[in-house]
């Protein structure tokens, strides 16, 4: 076959560092946009950006030319220089370490749009841990708690 193509959609999740609830809804404002521009950028379109005090939601596509790994990187690097440049008061800001990645197929994005679409809705019932724990379940990964929170 002489021609790449692919159709790989992700679900991306990561939090900020010991959960510190550094999204406000004014940063909130700006950061999903900054995100989907850095995500259009690596080729990788964004289809739903949700934000919540504490941690991200991102569907995306994944580009045939670059690694889940690289994109999270370059997400939480660009998006890190960004949000500290927005005043002294986000100095200290930064992402854990870790992040989820998971696979969805193609009927499964209208519901995971809306999910992530309505993070703010959603953590009035249930923490980011609880629903991290879930999204695990979910998709069948295994998850060593005395890891996963940083």
């Amino acid at each position: 076959m002489a021609q790449s193509l692919s159709n790989i959609l992700l679900h991306l999740v990561f939090s900020t560092k010991h959960r510190k609830p550094w999204i406000n809804t004014e940063i909130e404002s700006e950061l999903a946009p900054y995100l989907a521009t850095t995500c259009q950028t690596l080729k990788c379109p964004s289809h739903a950006i949700g934000c919540f005090d504490d941690h991200i939601h991102i569907a995306c596509s994944l580009a045939r030319t670059i690694s889940v790994s690289d994109l999270i990187q370059e997400l939480k690097q660009d998006s890190s220089k960004w949000i500290k440049a927005k005043g002294a008061q986000y100095r200290e800001f930064s992402w854990q370490n870790g992040y989820g990645a998971f696979s969805i197929g193609q009927s499964q994005l209208p519901d995971l749009r809306n999910y992530v679409n309505n993070q703010r809705e959603h953590h009035r019932r249930q923490t980011f841990q609880e629903e991290f724990r879930c999204i695990c379940e979910k998709y069948l990964v295994p998850i060593d708690e005395r890891y996963v929170w940083d």
